[in-house]
């Protein structure tokens, strides 16, 4: 144990500074060290740890109530998509002018859309009518292999064992 103002002599001679690592315990532990490589390297260390983090991504459909059936599909599809790659979505319909007065054809959609994913995703937030908007949250099924190259794996697998069978 080395008093503060010899330690920060010792610093100063050295040409570094006197840095406080562990200020909690007691006595508090001090290293002599150069402050802004030290603050350099922790920075670089944080960044690379934030590459690393998966971003927690909220996908968002939008719909329209007068929407056809293929553009429907279309939006579907790319729900599912985003549902097996792991991503949360949001389903949204914005109500414009006199739409307002039909909340309920944008309601029925909405049901209908949670139906048909059901086999992909877990409603998380029910559909709610929230001013000029509805909208719905889903969140992607654990435990299921629905990643688009594990569906390839499974075709993979039984064209093989029809192969064999053909053979």
């Amino acid at each position: 144990m080395v008093a503060t103002r010899e330690a920060i002599e010792k610093a100063q001679e050295v040409g570094y500074d006197l840095v406080e690592v562990s200020p909690d315990s007691n006595p508090p532990v001090c290293r002599i060290m150069d402050y802004g490589k030290y603050v350099y390297t922790m920075k670089k260390k944080e960044k690379e740890a934030r590459k690393h983090q998966k971003a927690a991504g909220v996908k968002e459909v939008k719909f329209s109530i007068k929407i056809s059936d293929h553009d429907y599909e279309t939006k579907l599809n790319h729900t599912r998509e985003f549902l097996e790659k792991g991503h949360k979505v949001k389903a949204s319909m914005f109500l414009r002018g006199r739409e307002i007065t039909r909340a309920d054809f944008g309601i029925k959609m909405m049901k209908r859309l949670a139906g048909d994913l059901e086999d992909y995703g877990v409603l998380e937030k029910n559909i709610v009518l929230d001013g000029k908007i509805i909208s719905l949250m889903f969140a992607p099924k654990s435990g299921k292999n629905t990643s688009s190259k594990g569906r390839k794996e499974q075709h993979g697998e039984k064209s093989e064992e029809i192969q064999a069978q053909n053979q």
